[in-house]
């Protein structure tokens, strides 16, 4: 059992995904890090100086400066702005992904289609021709 695992883990498709999980996590802080600190105070500045993370909805009915007081002071917080750098975030991440994918898609090698099995049209044709001949 020891050494199917062994094959098991040391298979290319094992090691590729291990690979891709690694650099996932990897970009994933690279573009939080993009969204917080450089996407979202550029979209708060052309939306009036406005700060994304701060906007909320206290339960309590009392009116906090920041989102940060809201929840010190114990109540039932609804982070809306926190959701919408989540979704700025994962518009970057689905644009990102599909320019990788399209350079990738980019670099590979047109596939050739098989050529077809049995005589292709022109021996028919001629095959065809010949026998009106006769």
């Amino acid at each position: 059992m020891l050494k199917e695992f062994k094959n098991f883990i040391m298979t290319g498709n094992v090691i590729d995904f291990a690979v891709a999980v690694i650099m996932a996590g990897a970009l994933g802080g690279v573009i939080n890090g993009f969204v917080n600190n450089i996407a979202m105070p550029f979209v708060g500045y052309f939306a009036g100086g406005m700060n994304f993370e701060d906007l909320h909805v206290a339960m309590d009915g009392n009116d906090y400066p920041t989102l940060a007081a809201a929840k010190e002071a114990g109540g039932a917080v609804i982070a809306y702005g926190a959701w919408i750098n989540t979704i700025v975030n994962l518009l970057i991440v689905g644009l990102v992904m599909f320019l990788i994918v399209k350079a990738y898609n980019k670099t590979k090698a047109p596939v050739e289609e098989p050529a077809p099995a049995g005589p292709s049209d022109n021996d028919l044709l001629k095959d065809i021709l010949e026998a009106l001949k006769k």
